[in-house]
């Protein structure tokens, strides 16, 4: 596990996310549980406009896109099945918070209590 910092709406939010060999950047958060889901950050070598998809992820995540400083480039509430998902802009990570109790502050502070509930 490795801490990052995002600064989002001059907040730094510290999360705790498993950095992504070559294997995990294919799988993501495909096959895995909601509630036994950890957070995934994917490095990329260079900036660039990275698209994801869905497909057998059950549960929904957020998906949030960060420069090279970790500052939000793009942020996304992706749900399952979804082919197609991409960035406004080009980006130096991706970062897949699947929407959980054990992230439930993290997903309040990034789309707020009203917009997005846990339990969907």
């Amino acid at each position: 596990m490795k801490k990052i910092i995002i600064n989002h709406k001059k907040k730094k939010i510290k999360v705790d996310a498993e950095d992504c060999n070559l294997f995990r950047k294919f799988s993501g958060l495909m096959f895995s549980r909601r509630e036994k889901a950890g957070i995934l950050i994917f490095r990329f070598r260079k900036k660039q406009k990275i698209a994801i998809h869905s497909f057998f992820v059950f549960y929904p995540f957020i998906a949030v896109w960060l420069d090279e400083k970790n500052k939000i480039v793009d942020l996304k509430i992706v749900k399952p099945f979804n082919p197609c998902i991409y960035p406004k802009k080009e980006s130096s990570s991706l970062v897949e918070i699947p929407i959980n109790r054990k992230n439930k502050k993290i997903v309040f502070l990034l789309v707020g209590k009203n917009k997005f509930s846990v339990e969907e």
